[in-house]
């Protein structure tokens, strides 16, 4: 059995930042790498968690989040490197988002994805999310969904 570890904060640190930078640039589904100055404008003076995945030792995926309401979190970007599939770290993420979402009193979860992210998609609504509302592109495949979940 591998050796699975989730590691959550609560503040973007230096550190932090250059880590998620760096596996933002190995996950070929995200449209660009984050930069350090683009993930402390999004995460910094905010309420937002920060999840690293580790197996055995080694980065292997991420999920960041941010109050975006009095009572919503935003599941903003997360991504498991391609060598790291297939073994439940993303629902493990989420999963762990939730009950901390919920622990601090949020009422609800949102997050967007794309069409085309078969394996997000069906995790979500595998885990109670609902669609509300379809950013239509010329592109099916390219449209863009936003889900909630009610904690």
């Amino acid at each position: 059995m591998l050796n699975i570890q989730i590691e959550a904060h609560t503040e973007l640190t230096a550190e932090l930042a250059d880590k998620v930078s760096s596996l933002t640039a190995q996950i070929s589904e995200l449209d660009h790498a984050q930069s350090i100055e683009s993930l402390e404008e999004r995460l910094n003076n905010k309420t937002c968690l920060i999840l690293l995945a580790y197996v055995e030792g080694e980065l292997a995926g991420f999920k960041l989040g941010y109050q975006t309401g009095e009572q919503c979190f935003y599941s903003w970007l997360g991504g498991v490197n391609a060598d790291f599939r297939n073994i439940g770290l993303a629902k493990s993420m989420l999963e762990y988002q939730e009950k901390w979402a919920a622990a601090q009193g949020f009422a609800r979860l949102e997050v967007k994805t794309r069409n085309q992210f078969k394996a997000m998609l069906n995790m979500l609504v595998a885990n109670r999310y609902q669609i509300t509302q379809v950013e239509s592109h010329s592109n099916i495949a390219q449209n863009k969904l936003h889900l909630q979940k009610v904690l």
